[in-house]
């Protein structure tokens, strides 16, 4: 799905060499062993329509190309972006297409971007990206370069389909230097020392060793790089903790739930400095739920019927943290 020889090429450009190299036999094996719905989403993809003029917003609320299509041409859009459900990050305003996600993923970047440094010029990193709706965001402030990783073969495809409407749009300058590679983070060599930013956006939770996680971010950034990480937290003091004995909201693979104050000792052992909590956010029903574009159980599913403060397990309802620490 992804172009490899280009995708290397821009990480040798901005010196990531040593990625590079680690990436290049990942990629083949994937593109010669694809995911067995690649090509219903690769026709879904090669149905969108060429735009011949537009223009792209991605500053606020939905990342926007806007374009004047033919009724066809808008009816052959819609099918092909309905042919990659379920879109789970966004919002998106793709010509007349609004796609309305699960997540408002704009809410969770309006609580974030005020507090973080600016991203003009730098290499930015953003683990566990979805679909690459952050990345456009990111991409709004002028980095050098931004690549996401996430091992979902289904939103590396809408990441695709948005970049070639930006693409046509005219906005190739804004395409160019963003990423999105199919991995997880394990494909990220150790000790690569490379980033100004570093984005951990909903992943701590689903990593068996919090700990290490915490370290191998850390040694993906240059020395004074910044690490912005969101994760779910439970009130408490330092020695605070949730580890769920089964789910949680219904979700398998999450292990650790600390307090703010037991994630900011995490952040300290393993060498981080300046670490501080810029925002504490309870996840709402109108941040996270089901639409027509994600029409799967979400989080008013997850939730106890008879007290929202709980989840259906009987555990504290999502709370989220955003901290900002110092490579």
């Amino acid at each position: 799905m992804i172009d490899i020889e280009n995708t290397l090429a821009v990480l040798r450009e901005h010196e990531l060499n040593q990625w590079a190299d680690h990436l290049a036999p990942i990629l083949t094996y994937q593109q010669e062993n694809p995911h067995g719905d690649l090509a219903r989403w690769k026709s879904a993809l090669d149905g969108l329509p060429v735009i011949q003029s537009g223009d792209v917003d991605l500053s606020v609320g939905p990342i926007t190309v806007n374009a004047k299509l033919s009724a066809e041409e808008q009816s052959k859009l819609q099918s092909a972006l309905e042919g990659l459900r379920p879109w789970r990050k966004g919002p998106f305003q793709l010509a007349d297409t609004a796609i309305d996600t699960e997540w408002r993923s704009d809410w969770k970047w309006d609580r974030v971007l005020p507090h973080i440094q600016s991203l003009k010029h730098r290499k930015v990193l953003d683990v566990g990206c979805g679909n690459g709706y952050h990345c456009w965001r990111m991409r709004q402030e002028d980095p050098a370069l931004v690549v996401g990783i996430d091992p979902s073969p289904l939103f590396t495809v809408q990441f695709h389909a948005v970049k070639k409407l930006i693409t046509d749009a005219g906005r190739a300058d804004l395409a160019n230097n963003t990423l999105m590679i199919p991995v997880g983070f394990e494909a990220v060599p150790d000790g690569l020392e490379s980033f100004d930013t570093v984005f951990s956006m909903g992943v701590l939770y689903h990593r068996r060793s919090p700990i290490d996680f915490l370290q191998s971010l850390k040694k993906t950034l240059k020395p004074g790089g910044e690490l912005v990480l969101e994760t779910l937290v439970i009130e408490g003091d330092a020695q605070a903790c949730l580890i769920p004995e089964d789910r949680y909201a219904q979700m398998r693979n999450v292990w650790f739930i600390p307090s703010v104050e037991q994630l900011a000792l995490y952040m300290q052992r393993v060498g981080f400095s300046d670490v501080r909590c810029v925002d504490v956010n309870i996840t709402t029903t109108d941040e996270q739920r089901s639409t027509e574009w994600m029409s799967f159980d979400s989080l008013s599913d997850f939730l106890d019927p008879n007290d929202p403060l709980k989840t259906v397990e009987g555990y504290p309802s999502p709370m989220r943290a955003v901290m900002i620490a110092t490579a």
